[in-house]
């Protein structure tokens, strides 16, 4: 891993899409280390864990008790499971490359995902289009999310869509339904959802973007789960609100690891 950072350019590019991808940025060893936590960990259910049933969107099996209900589609606080995790969350690389987006002091929120994202076979469900910061509550809302693919990430397996610069735009309440998720009977969506880019990644690849990006997600049609670890941060003086669930656990300072 570099601590390089991003390009001036880059950094520019990502104003203006809300995301980025760092091909490569993460060694196979990191991969192969924290994907190796992750099979563990799913083996045994370690909690904390959010099942597939718990969400509620398209594919998932509708109760813990239904056939596949039992599926895990995250293992949470991440942080705490293995010193690997630890290490790449908040590594010289990846705070480099978030001082270029978010200024030069960042801290880690562990509220928000903080987790192994995980895409399994049969009963992975789908995600529509959303943004992430719809339940956040911070100061600003000026978050970036780094999504780390430990495994090939394809349409197969129920990679990350986004729609490029929705970061930057207004919607009007009437486009969202009561979740804030894009409405797909709403004909000012449709050019939005035409603009869809699949975000592809290689093991290694680093996605980074924008809190207020629409993005989604397919089911994993393949035999294999997909593993992605993905962390969220933000300037160490954009606060979480107090009595939030953003304020609920301890942020990670990223310049106290560097």
């Amino acid at each position: 891993m570099s601590p390089a950072g991003l390009t001036q350019a880059e950094a520019v590019r990502f104003a203006r899409d809300g995301f980025h991808i760092a091909r490569g940025m993460a060694s196979r060893d990191t991969c192969d280390a924290i994907r190796a936590v992750a099979q563990r960990d799913l083996e045994a259910c370690v909690p904390p864990v959010e099942y597939e049933s718990d969400t509620g969107y398209p594919g998932a099996p509708a109760t813990r008790e239904a056939p596949g209900g039992s599926t895990v589609r995250r293992l949470l606080r991440a942080y705490d499971r293995d010193p690997a995790i630890r290490a790449w969350s908040t590594s010289p690389a990846v705070a480099s490359c978030l001082r270029a987006l978010l200024g030069p002091k960042i801290a880690m929120s562990q509220a928000h995902h903080n987790c192994i994202m995980t895409k399994q076979p049969r009963h992975s469900s789908v995600t529509g289009w959303h943004r992430d910061v719809r339940y956040w509550s911070f100061e600003r809302p000026q978050l970036v999310s780094v999504w780390l693919a430990l495994g090939q990430e394809t349409p197969e397996n129920g990679c990350l869509k986004v729609l490029p610069g929705t970061h930057a735009m207004e919607l009007g309440a009437d486009r969202l339904d009561d979740a804030q998720f894009l409405r797909a009977d709403v004909a000012a969506n449709a050019p939005l959802v035409a603009s869809a880019v699949n975000v592809q990644l290689e093991p290694g690849d680093v996605l980074f973007f924008h809190c207020r990006l629409f993005h989604a997600a397919g089911a994993n049609s393949t035999a294999q789960t997909k593993h992605s670890a993905v962390f969220t941060y933000h300037a160490a003086d954009n606060r979480p609100l107090p009595g939030t669930r953003s304020a609920s656990l301890p942020e990670i300072p990223l310049d106290s690891n560097l």
